[in-house]
């Protein structure tokens, strides 16, 4: 599984970076939590507003940090 975290390191990007990490850490799920702070990059994802949270190529999230319990229904969803 792939996470990413789209966002150029402003507090919530960083904020919802590390929420994610402790929703992973809590599930148990083998998962790669990628930062991406390239402009052009984050783009491709049509994502106008940080951070993005993306979850194996699906948009799950955009401008807001999620919570720990939507991380980990979106790594629930995804490994069923």
């Amino acid at each position: 599984m792939k996470i990413k975290v789209l966002g150029t390191g402003c507090t919530r990007c960083n904020t919802a970076e590390a929420v994610i990490k402790e929703a992973v850490a809590m599930s148990g799920v083998e998962a790669q939590v990628i930062k991406v702070k390239d402009i052009k990059e984050i783009a491709k994802y049509a994502v106008a507003v940080t951070p993005g949270i993306i979850v194996d190529g699906q948009i799950k999230s955009v401008g807001k940090v999620p919570s720990v319990e939507e991380v980990l229904n979106w790594i629930r969803e995804v490994n069923g």
